[in-house]
């Protein structure tokens, strides 16, 4: 068995090309070595910014030999008289066999000639040339370059090329470059070049010579280990926010972890905004002490192994200074404005085209945050200070601080208007505005800025909607897809007793002399649309069955809060063993009321005439579902589902002994609509629960 390894040397490719390149190439070599036969004991890949390197173990000499069977024309073209066709000769000579190897092969289209031919068999240092070729044109970048007259694309120029099975080198050129044995390493630490005469020897060489660290995740554990041992040095922890430091570990080769300091002074200003200026413009990490508060460290990595540690830690530090001396002047003329001037400069700033200016915005969240307020009744939310935080949610745009932090918006609206006297529900909700940022972000912790967050969503919705400007395909410049989502979240998880169609015409509502391209109703009805689109692919997206989905939101989604419990108590539901069977009787008793109901153009109703009961079947069946009329309705108003769900379950053997034995379309007229009454009342209490119709089995 054999070992083989590539190593393609690039330009600096950016971090976030990184992460996902090792695991392309490990999928792309994996496959392409099953299609070709070759056998192996396993692929590894690493990825660093300046190299991208497949291991393959324990690799078969040559192609596996295997026979297979080959289909060719039918045998009445392929045979005339008793002898081959041109057509049969043909075959015969393009799959490499003699006459007396073909046969006839029945097949369910009728009887085809057919050949055994053996596959296989060449040797995998004349097949990995091209595999590997194939392996890197399948890479995929978020952005691929393209340089001189070359006509080969990569997500940076290639440098070299190191190809090596056992001790023999793979021939390959790419880009001009033609493989060798040759490797470079870390450009100040190790650059080289240096000859790597086997596959065996890499591993060594890139450790001890090139000074590289291969494995991104032991890199990445040794910025977390080394961090954590310096933050203990100080008394404190490192503050690790796990995006950068996957992305750190993604822009070194030899990572280095160092502690820097800056004056006790900026510790004034608030830890957001410090932590951004490290993380944003610095990649570094905030130290924190046993209190949480922000100690006056930083830890960064490098890249190197500095001679003057001391020089380049004060090079970092002054670096960090000037950030921080620039947000401690706006953090200082912030708080030195009044927040009516930023309001009137609001106005002055246009939100989208006809929809009006920021200003206008702020003041259609007052209202929309007290209507919202109201609808929900919660003493957790008072009126007051909803309406003050629709008015100040947008001021902090005016502040120099989000202009020069435009992440932090929101953020550092709620820290402004906490100090400049304004109620903490007020300033928990502007904090909170923008969230859910995305699918896998937070919603609001406070019931204030939940709903804070939902009028500033649904407004700009309801603008957009009303302009036509519905996203199409993957365009979604203004966000409304996570937009709809993240209302959707909110009123789940806060449990929010709020109608869907209620809230967007609340926001519909906000708008004056704007000029529509389409009408309030139309925009309604294409928002709730939208909608539903949005919670099929959220309640579809797990291990859930769509058709559970497509059941739960077949029965309304206009109460998105016991949507949720419905499909979950559903979904349950739909693990039972029983639980194909039981959608077969209720779809059967649905499919009858729609055809002899509405497509039949006859008026049904719950009411059931007890002296038309002629059979004990259908005289249980009406008598069940009247003796547990009361009791759905409780555990409907208490929202048990799980509950209501059984509740099916127990009226299950009355329904199929009502179908078993009771002739639904009786002759006579009374009779029949007695019948279809009783089903139309189990229907009705159905289709609350869920569109059986939907569960197709």
């Amino acid at each position: 068995m054999s070992e083989f390894i590539l190593e393609i040397g690039t330009e600096e490719m950016p971090a976030r090309f990184v992460p996902r390149l090792g695991e392309e190439l490990v999928e792309l070599f994996e496959r392409l070595l099953s299609e070709a036969r070759i056998d192996h004991a396993g692929v590894r890949a690493y990825a660093t910014p300046r190299r991208l390197v497949a291991h393959v173990s324990g690799l078969g000499p040559a192609q596996r030999l295997e026979e297979e069977i080959v289909s060719g024309p039918p045998v009445r073209i392929a045979y005339a008289d008793g002898k081959l066709t041109k057509a049969g000769e043909g075959f015969a000579k393009t799959q490499g066999v003699e006459e007396s190897d073909l046969f006839v092969q029945q097949t369910p289209k009728g009887e085809y000639l057919a050949a055994k031919k053996k596959v296989g068999g060449g040797k995998t240092q004349d097949i990995l040339p091209g595999l590997c070729l194939t392996a890197l044109k399948g890479l995929n970048f978020p952005k691929r370059m393209k340089w001189g007259s070359l006509e080969f694309l990569f997500g940076r120029p290639l440098r070299w090329i190191l190809a090596l099975l056992d001790a023999d080198v793979v021939p390959l050129e790419i880009a001009g470059l033609t493989s060798g044995r040759v490797t470079h390493g870390h450009r100040v630490l190790g650059p080289g070049p240096w000859t790597v005469d086997s596959a065996a020897d890499y591993f060594d060489i890139i450790r001890d010579k090139c000074n590289v660290v291969l494995d991104a995740r032991e890199r990445l554990d040794l910025v977390r280990a080394e961090g954590d041992r310096i933050a203990a040095g100080v008394g404190g922890s490192v503050v690790w926010d796990e995006g950068l430091l996957l992305e750190v570990a993604n822009l070194v080769e030899f990572p280095r972890p160092i502690l820097g300091e800056f004056a006790r002074l900026y510790l004034e200003l608030p830890a957001q905004v410090l932590l951004t200026s490290m993380q944003s413009h610095q990649k570094s990490f905030g130290i924190k002490g046993a209190d949480g508060n922000l100690l006056p460290y930083f830890l960064t990595t490098l890249n190197i192994e500095p001679l003057n540690m001391a020089l380049v830690k004060k090079g970092w530090e002054r670096v960090l200074k000037a950030r921080l001396e620039d947000a401690r002047f706006f953090w200082e003329a912030d708080l030195g404005t009044d927040l009516d001037e930023w309001l009137a400069k609001l106005d002055h700033v246009v939100f989208l085209g006809p929809l009006g200016s920021m200003g206008d915005k702020s003041r259609r969240l007052e209202k929309l945050c007290t209507r919202l307020a109201q609808a929900i009744g919660a003493p957790e939310a008072p009126v007051a200070d909803m309406a003050r935080a629709g008015r100040l949610a947008k001021a902090d745009l005016m502040s120099e601080l989000v202009y020069e932090f435009d992440s932090l918006q929101g953020v550092i609206g709620g820290i402004y208007a906490r100090k400049k006297g304004e109620s903490e529900l007020t300033a928990q909700a502007i904090a909170e505005q923008y969230l859910p940022a995305g699918p896998d972000s937070p919603v609001p912790a406070t019931l204030t800025g939940a709903l804070l967050a939902i009028a500033d969503k649904a407004d700009t919705m309801a603008g957009c909607f009303g302009l036509g400007m519905i996203p199409t395909g993957t365009a979604d410049p203004y966000a409304l897809r996570r937009a709809a989502l993240g209302i959707s979240r909110i009123i789940m998880e806060h449990g929010l007793r709020l109608r869907l169609d209620e809230v967007l015409v609340w926001a519909q509502a906000g708008y004056d002399n704007v000029k529509w391209k389409l009408s309030p109703a139309e925009a309604q009805a294409k928002m709730l649309d939208f909608f539903g689109q949005r919670l099929r692919a959220l309640f579809a997206s797990g291990e859930a069955d769509s058709r559970v989905a497509d059941a739960a939101l077949g029965a309304g989604f206009n109460d998105i809060r016991t949507l949720k419990m419905r499909f979950d108590a559903l979904t349950t539901f739909s693990r039972q063993p029983d639980f194909e069977q039981a959608v077969l009787t209720f779809k059967r008793a649905s499919n009858i009321i729609r055809k002899q109901g509405s497509e039949a153009g006859v008026a049904l109703s719950a009411n059931v005439d007890v002296a038309r009961l002629e059979m004990d079947q259908e005289r249980v069946l009406a008598e069940s579902l009247q003796a547990s009329a009361g009791r759905f309705e409780e555990l409907w108003a208490a929202d048990d589902f799980a509950g209501l769900f059984a509740m099916l379950g127990e009226l299950r053997p009355a329904v199929d002994a009502f179908f078993d034995n009771v002739m639904v379309m009786a002759e006579d007229a009374g009779l029949r609509q007695n019948r279809l009454n009783i089903l139309y009342t189990l229907v009705e209490r159905l289709g609350r629960l869920a569109d059986f119709g939907a569960l197709q089995v």
